[in-house]
């Protein structure tokens, strides 16, 4: 095992407290926003190992020179010689860019394009900064609101035409049944104007999708202007909301009043809003719109940070490469928990294993008393006598759900563990973490007994103690085999 340091990242968005607090940063580092930390072996912002003679080798050196022993034979020939994922914790303050990641075809083609344009990796107008696609998943370590993916259709045009402004009355108009402007529906300018914008995959799509598309394009594309007195209108509809319709509504408040008459804000009302407690997560395949309103989570993602930006934001957006991605199927938010009856009796570890083979995460808890962890007591209240009945042993079950293998990264989220390995073991205080190579073989996480208080700061040896119980939560990062 290796102490591993993240990379901080300071975002406009970022919070001003939650990563700071959980990390244990200097004081003088709270003034700014922090946004992301990132557990990296990507290109442009890798993470550093402590190696053992006290030198310090980033973790894309240390997996190039030697890959079978830091990724283990499966990930080294599926995935070559580098990290097949990137892990993230994040805080947003404010909402997200509305954004898309490319699919993979897309990917390559738009990273060779930019590379033979000649323009930087780190230039603010490069849309794809890797040839890879990006699906990504989130976990919430507190409540965690966002929009992700599309509704069914005749929500988004109820809650459209309940906003009394004229832009989404004209969205709701293009969602609706055809009403062309002119005679002939494949004639009418409007319509061919946004047709023009979509892949030519679109040539299958049903006419439900291409209305969709058609409404999203007309929020991203128009003018500053026309979304002038977006604010007023949607607190009038948020009067009369209920259910989803509010909860979708307060996501577009809170984007306008980080961007006040964004147009491009009124697509939070054709996308279903997320609302996340501790321990609930959501997957984001490539393609699918999303935005992040407000919380703290962990994210984990194909080691790529390629982002294709519409709106709501200062950085640079690129349109036409969203559109070539943008997935217009409305569909349910993808929850990638293990909710097998056998997983939920486990009260001590939640695993998240979306159907991909780059990454999975592991969520858990351990405790040398009997405190109880609150994600399973809201298990036990939904699944009352079942789950009494079917308590394990906590440490036996957690040893049956780790991966055994793989490049891991385990972070301490509160608290503080003791991990184990045939190699090694370490103590771990919160906002602590190491990296765990494949060759290291199975670990153990066990209750650690914090050490006394202390100043703290974001260092890997330096302890991060403060609670007097022997108890600690994580978060395990890995590939799934």
């Amino acid at each position: 095992m290796y102490r591993i340091q993240p990379v901080q990242k300071a975002y406009a968005w970022g919070s001003r407290d939650r990563l700071q607090a959980m990390f244990h940063l200097q004081r003088d580092a709270e003034a700014k926003t922090l946004a992301e930390m990132w557990f990296s072996g990507h290109r442009q912002s890798p993470s550093m190992l402590r190696m053992p003679d006290g030198s310090s080798i980033d973790v894309l050196q240390a997996v190039r020179q030697s890959p079978q022993e830091m990724l283990g034979e499966s990930s080294s020939h599926l995935f070559g010689p580098v990290m097949p994922y990137l892990f993230k914790v994040i805080s947003a303050r404010i909402p997200l860019s509305l954004q898309v990641h490319p699919l993979d075809f897309q990917a390559r083609a738009g990273f060779n394009r930019e590379n033979a344009a000649g323009i930087a990796a780190d230039a603010p107008e490069r849309s794809f900064k890797d040839p890879l696609a990006k699906n990504e998943m989130v976990v919430a370590l507190e409540p965690f609101t966002a929009a992700v993916g599309f509704a069914p259709l005749l929500s988004q045009i109820r809650l459209l035409e309940s906003v009394r402004h004229p832009l989404a009355q004209h969205m709701a108009e293009l969602l609706s049944a055809p009403r062309p402007r002119t005679p002939n529906a494949a004639f009418d300018p409007e319509h061919q104007a946004f047709d023009a914008l979509m892949p030519l995959s679109a040539i299958t799509w049903p006419e439900s999708r291409r209305r969709i598309f058609r409404a999203f394009t007309l929020a991203i594309t128009a003018a500053a202007q026309e979304g002038s007195g977006l604010e007023p209108a949607l607190r009038d509809a948020d009067r009369s909301a209920d259910g989803n319709s509010h909860l979708a509504l307060a996501n577009a408040l809170a984007a306008v009043e980080a961007f006040p008459d964004d147009p491009s804000i009124l697509c939070l009302l054709m996308m279903n809003p997320v609302s996340l407690d501790e321990g609930e997560s959501v997957f984001i395949p490539a393609g699918t719109p999303h935005a992040y309103i407000h919380g703290t989570a962990a994210e984990i993602m194909n080691n790529s940070d390629n982002v294709l930006r519409a709106g709501m934001t200062a950085k640079h957006k690129d349109i036409p490469n969203l559109l070539h991605s943008l997935n217009c199927q409305p569909d349910s938010p993808m929850d990638p928990s293990n909710t097998s009856f056998g997983i939920l009796s486990m009260q001590n570890l939640v695993t998240y294993k979306p159907h991909i083979n780059e990454f999975m995460l592991a969520y858990g808890h351990v405790d040398v008393g009997t405190s109880p962890w609150p994600i399973a007591g809201r298990l036990i209240q939904r699944y009352g006598e079942l789950l009494l009945r079917l308590r394990p042993q906590p440490f036996l079950r957690q040893r049956k759900q780790l991966p055994d293998r793989g490049p891991r990264v385990l972070l301490c989220t509160d608290g503080a563990i003791h991990c184990s390995t045939k190699h090694d073991a370490m103590d771990l205080q919160q906002g602590q973490a190491v990296f765990i190579p494949s060759c290291d073989g199975q670990v153990d996480i066990t209750a650690a007994a914090p050490e006394p208080a202390e100043e703290r700061t974001l260092d890997m040896d330096s302890p991060h103690p403060d609670a007097t119980a022997a108890h600690g939560s994580y978060l395990l990062a890995s590939t799934p085999f």
